[in-house]
């Protein structure tokens, strides 16, 4: 048998047959499902519309572009998840006619022209979208939300939670030689960057941003950026604004809001920025362990005893309320966490004698939550860092898409909106009831307790008996000092002889003096009872007793991070998109001329409309036809789509 025979019957024998073709038939984007469902809600809750009429902005050179023609492409931008806006471009290249229809245009604005209006942009314009994201976002709250997610205390008082914190993006730029002979080396990233703290990301120079977060549904309320290491308190004010707008949007008291802020706030300085408004947060002044009332209470045994499930660390917890902070001294519960020192320096806070200190400031009342639960509040908010890791692998918006602030917030603005509007499609698609969290046990009462457990609600403020006959002195006559020792009015030292659990859960430490020190006071007859017949030291009686604090568990209400979101986003990611675009009709083919006006022939200023109007879609262009396969029917209906 001869070689060409034995591949003839090879072929022959093949179960399957390939064939191609010349003509060229491009596949719809894996996107441009998603991106059609967006928009048509975006269109249908008169969204764009209010972009067309509020947000204004006019410079040369655009054509007959208009603000609405840039946003349409970034929307775009951040649904499809690609890379490059060069491979978005080279994807929707074939589409662009049916893509700019959705929004009701008619032509795609190149990518030189939208680098131009991203450099070009007033920070009028950006401000105007940000209002118009916050209001869209308060218009339409989720649907489940009067199963009212967030936090309950332990007296079942309803918190809303607020994540507040800073992201930042470091750029490279390559070394360039400066020398006499040559001109100053100009950056592309110099007005949109600035040298500042890059932390574990490589490069020169770096741009930080502050995101606040709503906790148990997961939205965005907002981002705001600087070069650098960022204006972080003027961020915290503009971000408490938006908290606020939310709180009078839902009809929710300003004194039910927990704010979870990063450790770069922890100064007492912040404290005015945040309008009243309750807060937990890591504390980086240091100096506050030097105050005596500090001091006082952290010689005085610990409230609680906290293990981190992971690594096992076990810190100890003193509570100190109404600690002055701040150049206006504003009262702020501080709690002290103490842990012995590794081999390692700790990553957080300040190493003195052998001993790790860390500070937590809060707002929160102590018959609300203990010493351990602000804590643990603190550390939950850890879970803002695997949002924000959701966010980069999703949308990337801190990826450069302008070599301008305001080009860069807007970008960054649009990518949140698609993040909330995915939630929002999400939640109509799955029906998925909201997750109770017992985040914290319910505590036991104090008598109920052995008399050697130290109480699980923690100590309220130390208190020594009321004056027992007129003239004598009393235990209020006996300073607490800073190292734990107390102070008589004759300046002598009283120190800890004992401690003792009472059986209602209080600490019991008694202070005695040196009897050497009281047989020649003079004021011993005013200060002991028998006077100079008492053969025994003066002895002081200090009792802590147990908080108050409420019997309910410590409660946290929210939904799920991601199935919403990838929901939404899997929903035709996967399905066969068919898009259909006739052809013009015979009325737009013929060239009709019709004179100019006066105010075309003197080169008059256009109005918003008549700017708007020139890149309209106009109604003899050819119908679009798109078909959706995958959306289920009731899905379909809430948004007013047709099915078949």
């Amino acid at each position: 048998m001869t070689p060409e025979k034995e591949t003839n019957d090879d072929s022959r024998s093949s179960p399957v047959e390939i064939q191609t073709s010349a003509q060229s038939l491009p596949s719809t984007p894996s996107w441009f499902g998603e991106s059609t469902l967006m928009t048509h809600h975006l269109q249908r809750q008169g969204v764009l519309a209010a972009i067309e009429e509020q947000i204004h902005f006019a410079r040369r050179r655009f054509g007959r572009y208009e603000m609405i023609d840039f946003l349409a492409v970034l929307f775009g931008y951040a649904i499809s998840g690609e890379r490059t806006l060069e491979a978005f471009y080279e994807c929707l290249q074939p589409w662009e006619s049916a893509f700019m229809a959705l929004f009701g245009r008619d032509r795609l604005p190149a990518r030189a022209t939208l680098s131009r209006f991203l450099a070009s942009l007033d920070q009028a314009a950006v401000e105007a979208l940000r209002t118009l994201f916050l209001k869209d976002l308060l218009a339409r709250p989720l649907g489940k939300e009067e199963q009212s997610g967030g936090l309950f205390d332990r007296q079942g008082t309803h918190y809303l939670v607020f994540d507040v914190d800073g992201t930042r993006q470091a750029a490279r730029q390559r070394a360039l030689p400066k020398t006499a002979d040559r001109p100053a080396p100009q950056r592309r990233l110099r007005p949109l960057c600035a040298p500042g703290y890059t932390g574990r990301k490589r490069g020169e120079v770096v741009r930080s941003r502050t995101t606040v977060l709503q906790a148990h549904t997961h939205q965005f309320l907002g981002t705001f950026g600087n070069p650098g290491n960022g204006e972080y308190r003027a961020e915290l004010r503009r971000g408490v604004v938006a908290i606020q707008s939310y709180l009078q949007a839902h009809h929710h008291p300003e004194e039910r809001v927990l704010l979870r802020l990063d450790g770069q706030y922890g100064t007492g300085a912040i404290l005015a920025d945040l309008a009243g408004l309750a807060f937990v947060m890591r504390g980086r002044d240091y100096q506050i362990l030097k105050r005596p009332e500090v001091q006082a209470r952290l010689n005085l045994p610990p409230d609680h005893h906290l293990t981190h499930t992971e690594s096992g660390m076990v810190r100890a917890l003193y509570d100190c309320p109404d600690v002055p902070l701040g150049p206006d001294g504003v009262s702020c519960r501080v709690v002290v966490a103490t842990h012995p020192a590794g081999k390692k320096k700790s990553p957080v806070g300040v190493t003195r004698s052998g001993v790790v200190y860390e500070l937590f400031f809060s707002r929160l009342p102590q018959q609300a939550f203990t010493a351990s639960d602000v804590v643990g509040l603190y550390l939950h908010r850890g879970a803002f860092e695997t949002t924000l890791a959701d966010e980069d692998q999703e949308q990337d918006p801190d990826r450069w898409c302008s070599h301008t602030a305001s080009g860069q917030e807007v970008w960054q603005i649009v990518s949140q909106w698609i993040w909330n509007l995915r939630l929002e499609l999400g939640h109509q698609l799955l029906t998925s009831p909201v997750r109770t969290t017992e985040f914290a046990p319910a505590l036991p009462p104090a008598h109920k307790e052995s008399p050697a457990q130290a109480p699980v609600q923690g100590y309220g403020p130390a208190a020594v008996a009321l004056p027992w006959k007129a003239g004598r002195f009393s235990g209020q006559d006996f300073a607490l000092q800073p190292d734990g020792t107390l102070r008589c009015p004759a300046d002598q030292e009283l120190r800890v002889h004992e401690r003792r659990r009472e059986t209602d859960g209080s600490l019991r430490v008694i202070y005695a003096a040196s009897i050497r020190s009281c047989r020649g006071c003079s004021l011993r007859e005013q200060c002991q009872w028998n006077g100079g017949a008492t053969a025994k030291p003066r002895q002081v009686s200090v009792l802590l007793h147990p908080l108050g604090i409420g019997p309910e568990p410590l409660l946290w209400r929210d939904w799920s991070r991601r199935s919403y979101r990838r929901a939404c986003i899997q929903l035709v990611r996967h399905q066969c998109v068919e898009v259909q675009v006739e052809p013009p009709t015979s009325a737009s083919m013929a060239i009709t001329s019709a004179p100019f006006s006066r105010a075309e022939r003197a080169h008059y200023r256009l109005s918003w409309v008549q700017r708007l109007a020139r890149n309209a879609r106009p109604p003899t262009a050819g119908h679009v036809g798109i078909k959706l396969c995958g959306v289920p029917d009731g899905f379909a209906t809430s948004l007013g789509l047709a099915t078949v």
